[in-house]
């Protein structure tokens, strides 16, 4: 009789001489190829990234991750716990351009089930705490 163990953190369970691994439930799958534009950019973050990493997100009690890539995007920031992508948007965003790609992204995301909260980089100069007290709020509610 061969029993199938599951679990949310993942990994490989040896049941009856059988070893069967099982993913973990918050993976998304990404396209490899684009590690190092997403290594480059964990390297050069924008001055408001930078803020909301080193200020809030890096020591955030659930793990955020910055600059991930999910399928051929990479966000910014991520938390696969709470499934919620965290988007600093700069002026590059709001051209039409820019909106439509936008939309594709998040279009992509939400077949995955993950939610997106963007801020303009404003927004994060202007208004930090407002904007961590609404991821706050956004990943404790997502838990």
């Amino acid at each position: 009789m061969l029993r199938i163990a599951s679990s949310p953190e993942g990994g490989a369970f040896a049941i009856a001489d059988t070893i069967i691994f099982v993913m973990k439930l918050d993976i998304v799958p990404k396209k490899h190829c684009m590690l190092p534009i997403a290594r480059e950019l964990r390297r050069n973050m924008t001055p408001q990234e930078a803020k909301l990493w080193y200020q809030f997100l890096r020591h955030y009690p659930v793990k955020v991750y910055k600059q991930r890539i999910i399928e051929a995007f990479i966000a910014d920031f991520y938390c696969s716990k709470a499934m919620l992508v965290i988007e600093v948007d700069g002026v590059q965003h709001f051209s039409e351009q820019g909106q439509a790609y936008d939309r594709e992204r998040s279009a992509v995301f939400a077949e995955y089930g993950i939610q997106v909260l963007r801020f303009s980089n404003t927004e994060v100069q202007l208004n930090f705490d407002a904007v961590c007290a609404e991821i706050d709020r956004s990943i404790q509610s997502r838990l």
